[in-house]
This record gives C-alpha cells, sequence and structure tokens, in this order.
C-alpha cells in the first residue's frame, strides 16, 4: 500500500489565499506511549473531535522524522493501519511487538505517527472553491520497557546525578542517567550566584549523559548547588524534583 504521506506530497492539498492554520481534529489520548514488553501488545486510543471525517494513517519509526510507514523498519505493527473516522467518533490503534531481538537492559525509544487527512471541501453548484488543506502528523514518544528493570521512572528521576562542564567558550550543565530508563525534562533550572539559570530542556537516554548550554554563566559553581528540574512521567504529567551539583 502506497503512503498517504506520498498521495498528499507535503501535506498540501490545495491553495488559497485566506487559509486558517492548520489544526488536527483527531486526538490522541495520552502524549506518550509505554509498551511493557510482557504484555505483548498495547492500546492507543483516539478519537475524532471535528466536525467532519477524516482519513487516518498509523506507523511507527525509529526516529526517523522523515520515515514513511513504506520505509519504517520496526519490531511493530499497527493495526489498523489505515482507518477512517468519523466525527464524533472514536477509534482503537492495537500496536503488536513482533519479537524481533531489543535490549534487555533498558528502555528502547520509537515513535509513533498518526497522520490526519481531512477531507476536500466541496464547491457549491456553480462555484470554484479554492482551499489550502493540510494533513496533520503527530510524532508521540513510544518507550518499550523490558520486563524485570531495576527500579522506576520516578527513582531513575531522583538519582540523575548533574555537574557543570566546560562547553566551548561557556559552560553546560550536564545530567547523567545511570538507570535503565529514558528520562525527559520539561524544565531544568541551576541556582548559582544567588540567581537562577533556566536551562532548556531535553530528554537523557538510559545509561548516558546529556549536555546542556547554561547562557550568560560565568564560571562553573560549587559543588552543592542546586538543580531543580521537572520531569514527564508515564502519564504525562509534570514531576519536580531537586538535586545538586556533584563534587
Amino acid at each position: 500500500m502506497k503512503s498517504l504521506l506520498c498521495a498528499v506530497g507535503a501535506a498540501l492539498i490545495a491553495f488559497s489565499l485566506g487559509a486558517a492554520p492548520a489544526r488536527a481534529s483527531v486526538v490522541i489520548a495520552g502524549t506518550r506511549v509505554v509498551f511493557p514488553a510482557a504484555n505483548g501488545e498495547v492500546t492507543v486510543r483516539l478519537s475524532n473531535e471535528g466536525e467532519q471525517p477524516a482519513l487516518v494513517e498509523a506507523w511507527i519509526d525509529d526516529g526517523d522524522p522523515s520515515s514513511t510507514p513504506d520505509t519504517a523498519k520496526v519490531p511493530f505493527v499497527v493495526t489498523p493501519p489505515l482507518v477512517r473516522m468519523n466525527a464524533g467518533k472514536g477509534q482503537s490503534l492495537r500496536i503488536v511487538y513482533t519479537g524481533q531481538p531489543l535490549p534487555k537492559d533498558r528502555e528502547s525509544l520509537f515513535w509513533l505517527n498518526v497522520l490526519e487527512i481531512p477531507p476536500k471541501p466541496s464547491a457549491r453548484p456553480g462555484e470554484q472553491q479554492n482551499t489550502l488543506q493540510f494533513a496533520v502528523r503527530s510524532r508521540l514518544k513510544l518507550f518499550f520497557r523490558p520486563a524485570g528493570l531495576e527500579g522506576d521512572l520516578a527513582t531513575a528521576a531522583r538519582q540523575v546525578t548533574w555537574a557543570v562542564v566546560a562547553d566551548g567558550a561557556g559552560y553546560a550543565l550536564e545530567a547523567h542517567n545511570a538507570s535503565p530508563y529514558h528520562i525527559t525534562f520539561s524544565k531544568i533550572s541551576l541556582g548559582a550566584d544567588g540567581k537562577a539559570y533556566a536551562v532548556q530542556s531535553g530528554m537523557v537516554a538510559p545509561q548516558a549523559s546529556l549536555r546542556l548550554p547554561v547562557a550568560g554563566l560565568g564560571h562553573a559553581p560549587p559543588a552543592g548547588s542546586t538543580v531543580d528540574y521537572t520531569v514527564i512521567n508515564d502519564f504525562g504529567a509534570a514531576a519536580p524534583y531537586q538535586g545538586a551539583l556533584s563534587p
């Protein structure tokens, strides 16, 4: 089956001088998908909150934003891969793990894509209607979580260690994650010199480090300086934590 991404090109159906911004009618329940390996499959719920039907295509990729259902190579199957959703109706996507080997000592990260193709507006009799219509694509993180991992995400978030390191002409805050879980930061603040330095957000992979530049920081703060950070949990909620710079 040819991908709808190819069929719609860059998601541009027609042209108009007065186009409104693209807005999704199909809403996905949740902001991330956690896939416990022991379950073998998970379900993601969609709902069409618009006033018109929509065609929805879904697939999973391993991190390439330019992927299509024809090019993505992952150990998952999504059913149905293509479905029409009527206005006000819901639809469940079933994601099945096909069993190809994945690391057992840490989570693996994939991405769920949901592409919404709205219907083309029809012109009134005797009129020619020009419209600018977009296909809206959403990408959600999918964390494949092997059975038997030590601890949990909340414990992993509390155990992040922090350091300030030289980074070019300035300094960066480095988060080290020794756990088997991906940790997504939505907000980070470093306390130094009597003020708080806002640091950009990001995600640190299992057993890895993430380096984030700190704008305006003129020197490395002393050990024990506070780091306030917020982590997105399995349910998409923000959980606050506080840490300190390591010696």
